[in-house]
């Protein structure tokens, strides 16, 4: 490990400091709303709508994401406020991964949202055989097949720097190993790309929506739900996702780290975000569909204005 590593061991603990308090309590906030948010939305989508549509079934795989990034923070909280950790090192590696996987999987089934909604409206005659619950299944669990595959080395490069420290840091430890910046780069790209995909799928709604004619009050508030989900898929990554994609480019051996934690603080705010923008701005979120689409905001709309 020595000659591929550097890692942030130290010997002697933290001493407290205001930034480890604000840590503590911007989790504790996280955690407080978004446990149970995500719990009652994820039991909502489950009961009401099951997996019968795509919309449904990406929204159950964000919510579920989101609900494991929840689960870890009481780990954080506890370690920001006493500044200890007695849970040990695979406990440590974990907590740490379940942020870093909510990241990537939460920016794959937000822009995999936009792109369903975007081939819906678009072309709503076209999608149809795409636009299923089985094909929404596979891709939501090639996600996650990926997704974890691709954490395998990070988790046992994490894993065995950690082993090395007297005393663990967790949540405060970095590990910067040979092909870092690599990896971050690649995964600083991926995500970039994904905001490309969802600038690119809001424009072309957004271009297509005002193109149709609208006749009645029902066909504007579809229209303005729509035009909502995208834009608000455009904060959620700007807000949440690009300052801490950005800083991936510029960590050094030499960095403190400081910057990076604290965009890790606001990055896992969107977890709070996510049920009141994807599961509360629909309108039939509440009611239990039976055989209707779930996401009747975008269908609707899209076979109303093929009509008109």
């Amino acid at each position: 490990m020595a000659g591929n590593s550097s890692n942030s061991c130290i010997s002697e603990e933290l001493v407290y400091s205001a930034r480890f308090q604000a840590s503590a309590v911007v989790y504790g906030l996280v955690l407080a709303v978004g446990l149970p948010l995500n719990t009652l939305s994820l039991w909502i989508l489950l009961r009401s709508h099951g997996l019968r549509s795509p919309c449904a079934v990406l929204m159950v795989n964000l919510a579920a994401s989101d609900l494991l990034l929840a689960l870890s923070l009481p780990l954080r909280v506890y370690f920001y406020a006493t500044l200890q950790w007695p849970f040990g090192v695979a406990t440590c590696t974990t907590a740490i991964m379940l942020f870093r996987v909510n990241i990537r999987t939460s920016c794959i089934f937000i822009t995999l949202i936009s792109v369903d909604r975007f081939v819906a409206l678009v072309f709503p005659l076209r999608s149809r055989s795409l636009r299923t619950s089985a094909c929404a299944i596979k891709c939501c669990v090639a996600v996650w097949i990926l997704v974890t595959i691709l954490s395998i080395p990070e988790i046992r490069n994490l894993h065995s720097a950690l082993k090395e420290c007297t005393y663990i840091p967790c949540f405060e430890f970095q590990v910067l190993a040979k092909g870092s910046k690599t990896i971050a780069v690649a995964q600083a790209t991926f995500l970039l790309t994904l905001l490309v995909i969802n600038v690119v799928s809001t424009v072309v709604v957004i271009v297509v929506l005002r193109k149709r004619p609208s006749d009645g009050a029902a066909k504007v508030n579809n229209k303005m739900n729509v035009i909502l989900i995208f834009a608000i898929n455009l904060l959620v990554f700007i807000l949440f996702f690009l300052p801490f994609t950005l800083q991936l480019l510029t960590i050094k051996n030499d960095d403190s780290g400081d910057v990076i934690r604290a965009l890790i603080c606001l990055a896992s705010v969107n977890c709070c975000l996510d049920p009141l923008i994807y599961y509360f701005s629909l309108d039939s979120f509440w009611q239990d569909n039976g055989k209707r689409q779930t996401d009747v905001g975008t269908y609707s709309l899209s076979r109303s204005m093929e009509r008109s």
